[in-house]
């Protein structure tokens, strides 16, 4: 059996056993819903075509802050680790904001800028753009000198030097960060969605909150986490597209 094989079994024993566990849980007397009754109340959904507005309407924001916050977050994180300057007059505001949760700004980014998109895709910006930039950054300041110094022994200029040599060992770096962007987009797409939403798998779980439907909160749960792996494995597959040349375990 093949390493992929072994863990692609590893991987459905995990699940069936975390379904199991749930399912004996709900019977023990806990106040959780069974799978039947989560799946019963996810083709009732389905059918009234509430999943489908809600995946799209929650997709829509998290893809619009998170590749906007990753498009920002690279090339400033190349900045800061190619240029001192840079470094001296972005760290300290990166810095800054890391220390305050995107959640935290909600109040006053509905204030300033309404109840519409624009709030909730701000937010979720700001959280995938502190998480990439530090990693981006750390890519960068991590390269191996040796490697630079011998490319400019062979006659590279900066430019050549930063895109055959800096761009490609800070690679990884780029894509761990846009992993940790990922899921921290999710989690505040959630918490955007709780205030002054019309749509979306957060508005969706407040609402059935009010009715304590159990059933409906678990299935935008499962469909958040089913989305998220998916996506996390989509950047799963491009960074062993994009660095092949590392050695893995």
């Amino acid at each position: 059996m093949s390493k992929r094989t072994r863990m692609y079994l590893y991987n459905a024993i995990s699940i069936v056993a975390g379904i199991g566990i749930w399912w004996l849980l709900a019977l023990s007397g806990l106040q959780l819903p069974t799978p039947p009754e989560v799946v019963e109340a996810a083709a009732r959904m389905w059918s009234a075509g509430i999943i489908q507005e809600d995946v799209l309407a929650s997709l829509q924001r998290v893809l619009i802050g998170f590749i906007l916050g990753s498009a920002a977050a690279i090339p400033v994180g190349f900045l800061m680790g190619w240029y001192s300057i840079a470094r001296g007059l972005f760290e300290p505001w990166i810095q800054f904001f890391r220390t305050i949760p995107p959640l935290a700004l909600l109040p006053l980014v509905l204030v300033l800028l309404g109840i519409g998109e624009v709030p909730k895709v701000s937010v979720i910006f700001l959280a995938a753009f502190l998480a990439c930039v530090i990693s981006t950054f750390q890519g960068v300041v991590s390269v191996d000198r040796t490697l630079i110094n011998a490319a400019r022994v062979l006659g590279a200029k900066d430019g050549t030097i930063f895109a055959r040599v800096v761009v490609p060992a800070s690679t990884p770096f780029i894509l761990v960060g846009m992993r940790v962007g990922l899921g921290s987009a999710w989690a505040t797409l959630v918490a955007a969605e709780l205030l002054a939403a019309q749509a979306g798998l957060g508005f969706r779980m407040q609402q059935a909150q009010i009715y304590y439907d159990l059933p409906t909160i678990f299935v935008s749960i499962v469909i958040i986490g089913v989305l998220g792996l998916v996506m996390d494995r989509l950047l799963l597959f491009a960074e062993s597209r994009l660095t092949g040349w590392q050695e893995r375990r």
